[in-house]
């Protein structure tokens, strides 16, 4: 396949490029600038644009099979929260709308964790554990929101153009392994607690976005795209009961699972994200 990928000069739109260009893919790397270890050769370009501009979104996707949509405003930590929003919001819309536009009828857009209010609320809200897809949204600030309405975004244009398949990915913090992880978000703490000691691989990203493009979905999914384990050094049961004694637990928290559950990516896509520490419960 030809894939364009925006935001592919960030940390998660690399890991996508090499693992495609590993496969076999060609890429179309879309960003505002190029990332150091851009490849010069017959298989990748490189095209300046910003999300805001649709016209130049629809001479860049020409010729492309599928897109992977990363581009993005990360969290709401460096930026005003209307700018995070409306960055965010806007790119999404134009990327899908102008992929479908040139006849791209598989896309993955990059979502998050936050899209049901998680790491930048004022405080945890979670109505069960281990969290679905079916779990409510409580997205109170303007990255989660962002996120959440990019999904709505993708259910509106499934229901116009029924031949399309668009895979919404939540990804909790992505990082290069469980260590790195764990060195920033192990620590046992009330601050802590509202992340759920989750994270992503980078590569376990990379395969997710990949995989998308080659299910067979039609229509709008959304998944979730966690590690199977915790970065805390506690059972994971135990924490619950530490810290979220009043969250019912409907499934199984055993050992260091994590507090995610992922079983619809792994069911739908093929996909699974091999646990950092390997034991009986997260094997």
């Amino acid at each position: 396949m030809k894939i364009a990928v925006t935001g592919g000069s960030g940390g998660i739109g690399r890991a996508v490029r090499a693992e495609a260009l590993r496969q076999g893919h060609s890429i179309v790397s879309i960003d505002r600038v190029p990332a150091a270890d851009t490849p010069a050769d017959d298989r990748t370009r490189f095209v300046t644009v910003e999300m805001s501009d649709f016209e130049a979104l629809l001479d860049a996707f020409a010729g492309c099979d599928a897109l992977v949509h990363l581009a993005a405003i990360p969290s709401p930590l460096h930026h005003p929260e209307p700018v995070v929003h409306n960055d965010n919001v806007v790119g999404s819309y134009n990327a899908m709308r102008a992929a479908v536009e040139v006849g791209i009828g598989r896309i993955c857009q990059a979502s998050s964790v936050n899209a049901i209010g998680l790491s930048y609320s004022r405080a945890a809200h979670f109505d069960y554990f281990p969290i679905d897809e079916q779990h409510p949204n409580h997205a109170e600030e303007a990255y989660g929101l962002s996120k959440w309405i990019c999904e709505q975004q993708a259910d509106s244009l499934a229901r116009r153009f029924e031949e399309i398949a668009i895979a919404s990915l939540r990804f909790h913090w992505v990082v290069p392994d469980r260590d790195h992880a764990a060195r920033h978000t192990g620590e046992v703490s009330d601050a802590l607690a509202k992340n759920l000691w989750a994270y992503t691989r980078f590569d376990a990203a990379a395969s997710a976005c990949l995989l998308s493009l080659e299910a067979p979905l039609l229509g709008h999914e959304v998944f979730y795209i966690v590690a199977p384990d915790t970065t805390a050094d506690i059972p994971t049961a135990e924490l619950a009961r530490r810290f979220f004694p009043d969250v019912p637990v409907r499934g199984d928290l055993g050992g260091f699972r994590s507090f995610f559950d992922s079983s619809k990516a792994e069911r739908m896509l093929g996909w699974r994200h091999a646990a950092g520490r390997m034991t009986e419960e997260t094997a």
